[in-house]
């Protein structure tokens, strides 16, 4: 391939940040290739299999592209053992730029992902880290919150009063975009959320309006919520997650960002607004 025919490369073509990167490097009309490990038919784009446990995939995938949106394999303990030699050969391969998506809660040299977020600068010459805040999503679909809201009108956390600066998917998906295409590389991390730090309790009262249906929230204390998650999962990820409500409880997320309004041009969406236009998946 000659220059002007390089790709970008999108990992997790097919899942919530991944197909809407892909939808829009590709209304703009640019070549994307679409990673899975099915290679999934994904519209406007050339589907080609990637599996993070299979390197021998590697190669194919790479072949032709310029940048890419890195997803970190789901549920990976170690990440980094894996993602750090793909970057090396992405590298040797002709890659000069990578947006990887990680969290707000993980920093820099933090557990998992954090260890690929502090070592990208040193792999290649551009990219970008983002560190979006929780998922407006959560709340709709098959997500959990969205299963007990339909069950029994509850939204069940230990994280209290604590606020979030929930965020839509297709504001992360635009800002992706930017760092991948924008003449110059942002070279940074970018913290992501919604245009207002919310609690749960606030959140229930959107919910209540926009389903007409009351839906509450049950505080749970971090025991609580710890052994409830861990009958449907391993104790320690459990853990872990009831961990990251008791650190929201404790202001860990109660911040609000302008990375969508100043690498985009507009406002993020409100949760007012994601709740509408969810609202046939919200209710089931």
């Amino acid at each position: 391939m000659t220059g002007s025919e390089k790709f970008t490369l999108v990992i997790g073509a097919t899942g919530t940040t991944g197909s809407r990167v892909a939808a829009r490097l590709a209304a703009e009309g640019r070549r994307v290739r679409a990673a899975g490990r099915r290679a999934t038919p994904v519209a406007g784009a050339v589907p080609v299999r990637f599996d993070w446990d299979d390197p021998t995939s590697f190669e194919a995938a790479l072949d032709g592209a310029d940048r890419v949106y890195l997803i970190p394999p789901l549920g990976a303990p170690d990440p980094a053992a894996v993602m750090l030699p793909f970057l090396r050969q992405a590298r040797a391969a002709g890659v000069h730029r990578a947006v990887l998506l990680s969290s707000s809660a993980i920093p820099a040299g933090g557990p998992a992902v954090g260890q690929v977020h502090q070592a990208l600068p040193g792999l290649l010459a551009d990219g970008a880290v983002l560190r979006p805040s929780w998922f407006m999503l959560n709340f709709s679909g098959d997500h959990a919150h969205a299963r007990t809201i339909r069950a029994d009108g509850t939204i069940r956390t230990a994280a209290g009063e604590g606020r979030v600066g929930f965020v839509d998917a297709d504001d992360i998906a635009a800002v992706a975009v930017h760092a991948l295409t924008a003449a110059q590389a942002p070279n940074t991390n970018l913290i992501i959320t919604g245009p207002q730090a919310l609690s749960y309790d606030d959140i229930a009262a959107v919910l209540t309006r926009a389903t007409g249906r009351t839906v509450t929230h049950d505080r749970l204390t971090y025991e609580q919520m710890r052994d409830r998650l861990a009958a449907d999962m391993p104790a320690g990820f459990a853990a872990m997650l009831a961990g990251m409500d008791r650190a929201i409880a404790e202001g860990a997320e109660d911040r609000t960002t302008d990375t969508v309004q100043r690498l985009t041009g507009r406002a993020p969406h409100s949760f007012r607004a994601f709740a509408e236009r969810e609202l046939d998946r919200i209710r089931g």
